[in-house]
């Protein structure tokens, strides 16, 4: 196959990149590198790079089979930083990859998120769960953002009958997530392997449910042979708390590090843990990678980039 990923130069994007290299379909890559690097992508005969802003219009050669977006600044530290710009790639950027889908008769695959929920009142959360956001929160201009995205990319396969799929991603680490990525898992590791102090923000009793990136585009790869046009959550049920995982990172780098005890963000969400019961009858999927054993792969990835920013 012949597939476009906007985004494709960013951690998730990266790694979908090379999933489908390594099974012999040729890629397009459409970043403009906020966030992306282009280090992320490694040379391949199959592989095409396009620097590009998604939200411009952007042609692309030849036959397509596939558009999928992944593009989107995602951490807190980018909603502060790129709120235009995520509200725009949300947006008109999902506009025009869908655009490209409709001139080449392709299909097309949203990278949703688990923060459309909100902070959720349900829990866990179903896909049916219509969620609970502040629309002028600092977090809203990321969540609505994506709410848009799944507004429009059902307004387009109804009206325009295009073949579109929907996943709404739960917290997902590993290698080439940014050390200055402003995540939780990010931070702690950073500032565990530095020794300094690991911040956590409330109390930590707040909870969240973390996937190794092989295990979601697993998923991934799964739900495009799939019939089916509804979102879908990819996640990993295990639930831990932010407390917890602080602890378990500190062991598991040797660290001295202290923890210490921060306000809680503006709409934080207090708790997040996917029901992923859709995923894993229609697609026989769910996470493999424990905790433990993708820390241990990231902090890995990570000791000599630290070494490197020293």
């Amino acid at each position: 196959m012949r597939i476009v990923i906007t985004g494709g130069a960013g951690f998730i994007g990266s790694h979908l990149v090379e999933k489908f290299l390594s099974l012999d379909h040729q890629v397009v890559v459409i970043d403009n590198l906020i966030t992306g690097k282009s280090e992320n992508l490694t040379l391949h005969k199959n592989l095409i790079f396009i620097e590009q802003n998604i939200c411009k219009y952007t042609e692309v050669e030849g036959k397509v089979d596939w558009v999928m977006h992944f593009a989107s600044p995602a951490s807190p530290i980018d909603f502060k930083k790129l709120p235009i710009q995520i509200l725009k790639v949300g947006s008109s950027g999902t506009i025009n990859a869908l655009g490209i889908a409709k001139v080449k008769k392709a299909k097309f695959f949203l990278a949703s998120t688990s923060e459309v929920y909100g902070d959720p009142l349900e829990h866990p959360q179903k896909e049916t769960y219509v969620g609970n956001v502040d629309p002028i929160s600092e977090r809203s201009v990321y969540d609505e953002a994506k709410r848009f995205a799944e507004a429009t990319t059902m307004a387009y396969h109804r009206f325009h009958k295009i073949d579109t799929r929907i996943i709404r991603i739960f917290n997902t680490y590993g290698p080439r997530m940014r050390p200055e990525d402003g995540r939780v898992i990010s931070n702690f590791i950073s500032q565990a392997l530095t020794n300094k102090p690991i911040t956590v923000y409330g109390d930590g009793t707040q909870t969240r449910s973390f996937q190794y990136v092989t295990d979601l585009v697993e998923g991934v790869v799964r739900l495009m042979d799939v019939d089916f046009y509804d979102p879908v959550n990819l996640g990993n049920p295990i639930e831990y708390t932010i407390l917890d995982l602080a602890k378990i990172i500190k062991k598991l780098t040797s660290s001295n590090s202290e923890i210490v005890f921060k306000p809680l963000p503006e709409a934080d969400p207090k708790r997040r843990r996917p029901d992923i019961s859709r995923a894993k009858q229609m697609l026989k999927w769910e996470p493999k990678i424990s905790l433990e054993d993708g820390l241990m792969k990231m902090i890995e990835y990570y000791k000599p980039l630290l070494q490197l920013q020293k």
